[in-house]
């Protein structure tokens, strides 16, 4: 491992369960020096659980300070708004050769709404530039723009969002097709992987940001995509066991190999 910095465009989970907080905590565990350009905050208030995007001007000096820095991977999570995802496409871009992981996570994705809308447009314009896909069912749904309620929809969705330019994905379905297993499907344009595991009773907050994090881990180490989806898995598995009320603990996942 010629490299061992890598980088997270990430927001600040202010429960710590996801976001930077889980992405840091699992670059640490895998040896890795961690960086964070920070995409938003977050807080409870009374409106429920809210998040304020960084401001363009500073997201874009937070990326400006990095520049110079050679990173060895890049994980892309929380990008909340079209502005600050344009400022990260650019980045990476200048970035040709370096592993990406995208975990679009898209805000209020439960409601395909206008906003959401023009951010899946502005994420599919990453997908050239990226090593991996990793949405979860409402986010493969809305980008790949069908329903996905069987195995078979999460293939076909995998297809659509290599069609996209996706190079490959891996569909996270947690047990919203099964309550007793966890199914995710990777697809590289080859083969079909169906990975599984039991579900486990655990606190998930947090699990997506894991897993995308780890895969990137695992890419700057020098593994292969789908040594890096395998091994992320049984991490994410682990960290669920272990999890606290509020979210996935990865220290105890990780001495419980």
């Amino acid at each position: 491992m010629k490299n061992n910095r890598i980088l997270a465009l990430s927001g600040n989970d202010i429960f710590s369960g996801g976001g930077l907080a889980a992405d840091l905590a699992t670059y640490t565990l895998n040896g890795l020096h961690g960086f964070v350009a920070v995409t938003c905050l977050t807080a409870l208030t009374e409106n429920g659980f809210e998040v304020f995007s960084t401001e363009d001007t500073i997201f874009q000096q937070e990326l400006d300070s990095l520049a110079k820095v050679e990173f060895g991977g890049i994980k892309i999570g929380l990008l909340p708004t079209v502005s600050v995802a344009e400022k990260a496409l650019n980045f990476i871009k200048s970035r040709p050769g370096v592993p990406v992981v995208l975990d679009p996570v898209l805000v209020c994705k439960e409601t395909h709404d206008v906003a959401v809308s023009e951010l899946c447009q502005e994420l599919i314009r990453f997908f050239p530039y990226i090593s991996i896909l990793t949405p979860n069912l409402p986010e493969a749904e809305l980008l790949a723009d069908q329903k996905i309620e069987t195995l078979e929809d999460m293939k076909q969705a995998a297809q659509k969002l290599l069609s996209l330019g996706a190079p490959a994905v891996v569909i996270k379905g947690g047990n919203r097709l099964s309550q007793d297993k966890a199914l995710d499907v990777f697809y590289d344009g080859k083969n079909f992987t169906v990975l599984e595991n039991p579900v486990i009773e655990g606190q998930n907050a947090g699990a997506g940001c894991t897993f995308a994090s780890s895969i990137a881990s695992q890419l700057v180490k020098g593994e292969g995509l789908l040594p890096a989806v395998e091994s992320s898995k049984a991490f994410v598995y682990r960290a669920i066991a272990q999890a606290d009320q509020y979210g996935v603990r990865q220290y105890e996942a990780n001495q419980n190999k």
